[in-house]
């Protein structure tokens, strides 16, 4: 792994390495810089999963990716397990139930790495048969300082590929995507309700969003109900699926 650095054969050399200390399913690294699409660096899905493991995901639903949103806030670099960053409510959420649920995946864990000019690389190892054990996970832990040198110094430039796509014009579509949540409803819901629905569909309690916003569960209830009468809509189901189509028009 270590020879192949700078060379096209690294990404799965790397995928190599770890699979000799857990083995896993599939390998897929992507780096993330503030709202704009993640770049899929490598990844080793067949053909029939790839669309929806990267096509589908980064046409707008990585915005609500816990993984996405630890990078962009950033947390310290460091492997994690998907489960202790998601919201609080994330499993029962329409996010996990309409889209990462076809995925099939039984865990999926990341190691992030800094990649320096504000990106964060996410080397994300999925399971679809059973979660990592607590020793298979130590061990992982043990080769952090490992991937975090390797990954660091073979993606040394990949800031440089997000200003490239930036300069060829893509930040505006970038921010359209990022901006939806914003413009979710507009005419129709008040801004306080348009922070409802995006911690909504990004999988928080209505308890946990309360203490975000700083308002009594009761008043998210509220504002629930008046989001759901204005939009014409009976479910989060439905919400997720209008959230969607907004994406796609913007």
């Amino acid at each position: 792994m270590m020879e192949a650095e700078g060379s096209p054969l690294f990404p799965q050399r790397l995928a190599d390495f770890l699979r000799t200390v857990a083995p896993y399913d599939f390998t897929v690294i992507f780096s993330y810089r503030g709202a704009g699409r993640p770049l899929d660096l490598h990844d080793d899905f067949p053909r029939a999963k790839r669309a929806v493991f990267v096509t589908d995901y980064q046409a707008g639903p990585y915005l609500l990716d816990p993984f996405y949103l630890a990078a962009t806030r950033p947390v310290p670099p460091g492997l994690y397990r998907m489960r202790d960053l998601a919201p609080d409510r994330f499993y029962q959420g329409e996010y996990f139930r309409s889209y990462y649920v076809q995925t099939g995946l039984a865990e999926e864990i990341g190691f992030f790495v800094d990649a320096g000019g504000g990106v964060m690389l996410v080397v994300s190892l999925m399971r679809a048969r059973k979660a990592f054990s607590a020793k298979e996970f130590a061990a992982l832990k043990g080769v952090w300082p490992i991937v975090r040198t390797a990954c660091a110094r073979h993606w040394a430039d990949v800031a440089e590929a997000f200003d490239a796509r930036e300069g060829a014009g893509s930040a505006a579509s970038d921010g359209h995507v990022q901006r939806a949540f914003h413009r979710f409803g507009e005419g129709q819901l008040t801004p306080r309700e348009r922070e409802v629905v995006e911690y909504t569909l990004k999988g928080y309690s209505a308890e946990a969003i309360c203490q975000v916003l700083g308002i009594s569960s009761g008043t998210v209830r509220i504002h629930r109900r008046n989001i759901y009468a204005k939009l014409g809509i009976s479910s989060q189901g439905e919400l997720f699926v209008r959230f969607i189509d907004t994406l796609v028009k913007v």
